[in-house]
């Protein structure tokens, strides 16, 4: 008796085994390409995966840190990734240039981009721009601020009746070190590197762009359009997006576990990646692409001649339709 209960036990564990092994072979394989580097930004994906919400879906997901040498629109249309973390600036650029990017869910509702200034220093307000070397990002970031200078009339060339531009590192050093007088942050990654450094929130004056209404968006999930077209791929999409934004509502309910994860995948400075998931957490919505912050950015790019015709078939509604119902 004991022996055919052995071989009964033996038989379930190699047949569970074996479905487990089906299972494996049978996820979809999906490579996700960040924006930057591993930190608590790109906490929901990485949530997602450790909690096992994409296996749940039957998915089996690749996430590939970004870098400043890496831009995610590059990437995709190498075949490098299946779907990109970008800012819509960057992607509409990318599109117009003949890389056929769509973006699919918007996570990030709000924008984090502000510009700081010492409260000391001749910058009270924006009519003090004039003048004034102000720090900004490139490699994609810079389409908001030349958008907001345009906006203010203000030429980026330099001299007395505009401003003088400089290319800022991924840092706070221009500010430390006064090479700029205002410079770009993150509201949950520079500005915290701003105060580490020695600032007080209040020795400092902050723009907000979105407060200003002058936020376009920024970190939303956009994929190849000509994949899109195949059934299977865009239903593997909605399964990506439905996981990824559950991993999300994880995330901004348990900031603390969150900033373990993104520590466990080589995130940086656990106490940074906690302050920044609390912060990162005031800038998710549901996923869905809001119309009027999508109309916003793209007049702005058309005004700056940053892109030079209105973009058509630039996102789709099906897969976060078809995810969050």
């Amino acid at each position: 008796m004991k022996k055919i209960m052995k071989a009964l036990m033996a038989g379930s564990m190699g047949i569970a085994m074996s479905l487990a092994a089906a299972q494996a072979m049978a996820a979809d394989k999906v490579t996700l390409q960040l924006k930057w580097v591993a930190q608590g930004q790109f906490g929901g994906y990485f949530v997602a995966k450790d909690k096992g919400f994409y296996k749940d879906e039957g998915l089996d997901v690749t996430i590939k840190p970004g870098g400043p040498d890496i831009a995610p629109e590059q990437v995709i249309a190498g075949g490098g990734a299946d779907v990109i973390v970008d800012w819509m600036g960057g992607a509409l650029v990318a599109r117009e240039k003949g890389v056929p990017l769509i973006n699919i869910a918007q996570p990030f509702q709000k924008s984090g981009l502000e510009l700081i200034c010492p409260k000391d220093g001749p910058i009270k307000t924006e009519a003090d721009f004039k003048g004034k070397t102000l720090g900004v990002w490139f490699f994609g970031n810079e389409y908001p601020f030349f958008a907001w200078m345009n906006k203010l009339g203000l030429p980026t060339e330099g001299g007395t009746g505009g401003v003088t531009v400089l290319k800022q590192s991924f840092d706070v050093q221009p500010l430390v070190q006064k090479q700029a007088n205002c410079i770009s942050v993150m509201t949950y990654n520079e500005y915290w590197q701003a105060i580490d450094a020695g600032f007080k929130a209040s020795d400092l004056l902050v723009f907000n762009y979105t407060a200003l209404g002058n936020d376009l968006l920024e970190d939303g999930l956009y994929v190849n359009e000509t994949k899109l077209k195949d059934p299977k791929f865009k239903e593997t999409m909605v399964k990506f997006v439905r996981a990824s934004m559950k991993g999300w509502k994880y995330a901004i309910a348990n900031p603390d576990e969150a900033a373990g994860i993104v520590m466990d995948n080589g995130g940086q400075d656990e106490n940074h990646q906690k302050r920044m998931m609390g912060e990162v957490a005031k800038l998710i919505g549901t996923g869905k692409l809001d119309m009027a912050t999508y109309d916003r950015t793209v007049k702005a790019l058309l005004d700056q001649k940053i892109i030079t015709k209105k973009p058509e078939g630039a996102y789709t509604a099906d897969v976060t339709e078809a995810a969050l119902k």
